[in-house]
């Protein structure tokens, strides 16, 4: 591969592609072609269709990166990933074939950003304000946060029962990035879901959140896989 890979941003339940800003105006400026789309968040065959659609249209190899469900996005790719080249979990789900979002939550309590899902008449469900900015949030000044809560994308409860095909992350080199702070999903679920995949793997310490309290960071991991996939070909 010659020059820089492009890179695609996937955000999560509960967040839009703004949660991204912070990480995007960092990468534009070292020179990368970054697109952070919305996802409807409906079904999971849904979004995995808009990441496809999205995909097509970049003009060359490409770095996936996922936060939180963006993760069960981006995995349920399988292998049928056009022009990924590489994958980045930012305290991500990355589940494994056979297995689901709602059978993982089942193996233990909900965790505090979790604890009181507000589901709506259409089967949406949407985050408290206060457990958004407290525990979702916690590490992002409450402004900043509140403007998140009232901004985000509720997810259909449905997709927690999708079951996971054959991940995309067996045929696909991947990054993880560990939030050790994060009280959305739990750190060491985190750690397990990276050791399996074999990914290369830091941690650090923040929220669920770390693509907006940590856009440095976040930014310089996504630039170490693009670096290195361009070196392997």
């Amino acid at each position: 591969m010659t020059g820089q890979p492009n890179v695609v941003l996937v955000h999560g339940a509960w967040a839009d592609g703004s949660c991204w800003s912070g990480v995007i105006e960092r990468l534009q400026a070292d020179g990368y072609t970054v697109t952070a789309p919305q996802f409807p968040e409906s079904s999971l065959a849904a979004d995995v269709a808009r990441l496809r659609q999205v995909l097509h249209r970049q003009d060359g190899p490409t770095i996936v990166v996922g936060h939180s469900y963006g993760g069960q996005i981006m995995t349920a790719l399988g292998t049928d990933a056009p022009n990924a080249v590489g994958l980045v979990y930012i305290a991500a789900f990355g589940l494994d074939e056979g297995e689901s979002l709602g059978a993982l939550a089942a193996q233990g309590p909900p965790t505090p950003a979790l604890a009181h899902l507000d589901i709506d008449a259409a089967g949406f469900a949407w985050l408290p304000e206060e457990d958004f900015v407290k525990h979702f949030a916690a590490d992002v000044d409450p402004v900043k946060a509140r403007v998140m809560y009232a901004v985000q994308q509720p997810i259909a409860a449905s997709a927690f029962d999708d079951v996971m095909g054959v991940p995309a992350w067996k045929s696909l080199p991947t990054w993880f990035l560990v939030a050790t702070a994060d009280e959305a999903i739990p750190p060491e679920g985190e750690r397990q879901f990276a050791a399996r995949m074999g990914a290369t793997t830091i941690e650090l310490a923040s929220s669920h959140v770390a693509m907006v309290s940590h856009p440095d960071e976040v930014a310089q991991f996504v630039e170490t896989a693009a670096m290195a996939v361009t070196s392997r070909s």
